[in-house]
C-alpha cells in the first residue's frame, strides 16, 4: 500500500492511514476514537483573522479599566495586569508569574505565532522560523487559561457584590470575548494541515504496515507534526521533519507520573490546611481556607458559587490523582476491549479537566488586587495559594507525562475486537460535520 498519509495514534499507537478529508470532516482512530485530523474550510485565512482579532481584543483588554468596585466612598479600580503586579507587591511572585503566563503572556505568544505562520502559508513561502515556532504551539496550548480566567473574575465579582457596588470596565467585556476567541483559534489550528503547507510530508518507513502498532514495527509517530519515524537503534532520536524529539512507547513506565503526583500530593496538604487569602476589616484579620470559603458561600445562600469553587478546588484535583494512580496501577495488568475503552476516556476527562483548578487561585488574585483599602478593607494572598498553584500544574504535568498508550499494551493484534462497529482497522474512521 501507499507509504503516504500515515500516521501512528498517540493514544494506542495504532498505525493508520489517513483517508481524504474535506472541509468539516474529522479522522479518528478505528480502535480508541482519538481524533487524529479535523479538517476547516480556508484555514490560514480562518485562523490568521481569529488570531489577529484576539490579539487586538487582548491589546484592549490591558489598555483599559478591568473592574470596579465602591462601597461608601471606599473603591478602587483595577487593570488587568494588576492581578500579577499586586501579587509582586505582596511577595508572591511565582503565583504573579503563573497568573501573568498563562492569562496574557503565553497567549499572545500563540497568537503572533499562529499569525505569523498563517501568514507564510498565504504568502505561499513559509516565514523565517516557520517550522521553529511551529513547534511552540503544541507546547503552550495546554497552558492558556484565559477562559478560566473568566470564571475566575465571575466567582470574584459575585463575592464582592454582596458587599459593594460593581462597576464593569470595557476590559472586562473585551476580555471576555479575547477568552472566547482564543478558544475559536486553538480549535481553528489543524496542525496536520499546517506541517503539510510548511514542508511536504516524506513517505513513511518502507514496510510500514496499518492495523498493527508502530512500536511493534520499529517506528514511532512525531507528537508534534505526525510524522510515522523509524527508530535509530540508539532508541532515541528526532523527527525528520520538524525535529522535534521523538517519544517511542518503552513499555509501562510510570514512574515521572508517579513522583508528581506525590509532589502534588504534598503540596495539597497546606494548600488546605493553610489560609488561601486573608481578610482585613475595620482593623481585624480573618484567614479563610479553602473548604472555609466554600461554607461561606454556602452561609450566605450563593449554592451555585459554593459548588464551582468545591468542584474545581477540591473535587477536580483529588479526582484527577486518584485516576492518575488507579491508571498507573491497572496498565499492566490485561484489559478487555471495554475496560481499554473506558480508561481511555477517563484519561482524557482528566488531562481536560486538570486546567479548571486555577479558579481559586485567579480568584484570590483578582480579589488581593482589587480590596485595597488598608486597615478598613483588604485582602491579602495566604501561603495556601502558591501551594495550590503548585498543584494544579503538578497534576497538569503528570497527566501529560503519563502515556496512554500504555492502556493498550499487548493488545496490537486485537484492534477488530475493541471497535466492533467502525469497520476495518486499517483505515482512519471518517466523519463528516459539514
Amino acid at each position: 500500500m501507499s507509504r503516504r498519509r500515515l500516521r501512528a495514534c498517540h493514544e494506542c499507537d495504532l498505525l493508520v492511514a489517513l483517508p481524504p478529508l474535506k472541509a468539516g470532516e474529522k479522522a479518528e482512530c478505528p480502535r480508541c476514537g482519538h481524533t487524529l485530523v479535523r479538517r476547516h474550510a480556508n484555514p490560514a485565512e480562518r485562523s490568521l483573522a481569529l488570531s489577529l482579532a484576539t490579539l487586538l481584543t487582548l491589546g484592549l483588554s490591558v489598555a483599559f479599566p478591568f473592574v470596579g468596585f465602591d462601597l461608601s466612598g471606599i473603591g478602587n479600580r483595577i487593570e488587568l495586569t494588576a492581578t500579577a503586579s499586586t501579587l509582586i507587591g505582596l511577595h508572591q511572585p511565582l503565583v504573579a508569574l503563573c497568573v501573568l503566563l498563562t492569562v496574557i503572556v503565553l497567549p499572545a505568544i500563540y497568537l503572533c505565532c499562529v499569525a505569523w505562520l498563517c501568514l507564510g502559508v498565504l504568502l505561499r513561502r513559509p516565514l523565517p522560523r516557520s517550522r521553529q515556532i511551529a513547534r511552540t504551539l503544541r507546547h503552550v496550548t495546554p497552558w492558556m487559561m484565559a477562559d478560566v480566567f473568566v470564571i475566575g473574575t465571575l466567582v470574584s465579582l459575585i463575592k464582592v457584590m454582596g458587599m459593594a457596588h460593581i462597576e464593569l470596565g470595557l476590559s472586562f467585556w473585551t476580555f471576555c470575548a479575547y477568552a472566547l476567541l482564543l478558544l475559536f483559534t486553538t480549535q481553528s489550528i489543524d496542525s496536520d494541515w499546517l506541517w503539510f503547507s510548511l514542508d511536504r510530508e516524506p513517505m513513511a518507513p518502507e514496510g510500514s504496515r496499518t492495523g498493527i502498532t508502530a512500536a511493534e514495527q520499529g517506528l514511532t509517530g512525531c507528537h508534534t507534526c505526525g510524522l510515522v519515524n523509524r527508530l535509530p537503534t540508539s532508541g532515541k532520536g528526532r523527527c525528520l521533519r520538524c525535529d522535534e524529539p521523538l517519544h517511542p512507547y518503552r513499555g509501562v513506565r510510570n514512574q515521572a507520573t508517579l513522583a508528581l503526583l506525590a509532589a502534588s500530593l504534598i503540596m495539597y496538604l497546606p494548600a488546605n490546611l493553610y489560609p488561601i487569602m486573608i481578610t482585613t476589616s475595620l482593623g481585624s484579620s480573618l484567614p479563610s481556607t479553602i473548604m472555609g470559603g466554600v461554607l461561606l458561600f454556602i452561609q450566605h445562600g450563593d449554592w451555585p458559587i459554593a459548588l464551582i469553587i468545591f468542584t474545581a478546588s477540591v473535587l477536580v484535583p483529588v479526582s484527577k490523582m486518584l485516576a492518575l494512580l488507579w491508571l498507573c496501577y491497572v496498565v499492566s495488568r490485561r484489559q478487555d476491549a471495554f475496560d481499554r475503552l473506558t480508561r481511555i476516556r477517563l484519561y482524557r476527562v482528566t488531562e481536560f479537566i486538570g486546567r479548571w483548578s486555577m479558579v481559586d487561585v485567579f480568584v484570590v488574585a483578582i480579589l488581593v488586587a482589587l480590596i485595597r483599602s488598608g486597615s478598613l478593607m483588604s485582602i491579602e494572598p495566604g501561603p495556601a495559594a502558591l501551594a495550590f498553584a503548585a498543584v494544579v500544574v503538578l497534576t497538569m504535568l503528570a497527566a501529560m507525562v503519563f502515556d496512554p498508550r500504555a492502556i493498550w499494551a499487548g493488545t496490537a493484534s486485537d484492534t477488530h475486537s475493541d471497535r466492533p462497529d467502525d469497520g476495518h482497522p486499517n483505515a482512519c474512521k471518517e466523519h463528516d460535520h459539514a
